[in-house]
């Protein structure tokens, strides 16, 4: 049997890590190269998933910024239109906070209304 030397698949491995890890090649190691990227590929895996937090907590604080300049606050504007039956996402009420002032004020006063209205049809229930 023809004996199998392996040069080639460790160089092409140790280049894929090379590529991963920046500023490692020379005179660190492959080894201290290869922990360095397993560790950022946990770290990316874990910072995609807070990506999502982070964003859905920047959306809430600028509608709550908007919703006190319409004299309420986030957790009674969000309520409203829950009661009102508007179904659009955080995203594009921050969105519609900055860009649209009119369009927020409109549904401002109508979660408004609808906050304002539904105590009296519970009362009469």
């Amino acid at each position: 049997m023809a004996r199998v030397k392996r040069g080639m698949a460790a160089h092409r491995r140790h280049k894929k890590v090379f590529k991963l890890a920046r500023g490692f090649r020379g005179r660190t190691g492959f080894r201290v190269a290869k922990q360095w990227v397993v560790r950022s590929m946990a770290f990316s895996t874990v910072h995609r998933k807070r990506k999502k937090r982070e964003f859905r907590r920047l959306w809430i604080a600028r509608i709550n910024a908007a919703a006190r300049m319409n004299g309420m606050s986030y957790s009674r504007f969000m309520y409203g239109l829950k009661l009102a039956e508007v179904t659009v996402n955080r995203k594009m009420m921050a969105e519609m906070a900055i860009n649209d002032p009119a369009a927020f004020t409109a549904l401002a006063d109508l979660a408004k209304n609808k906050v304002e209205v539904q105590p009296l049809a519970q009362a009469q229930a």
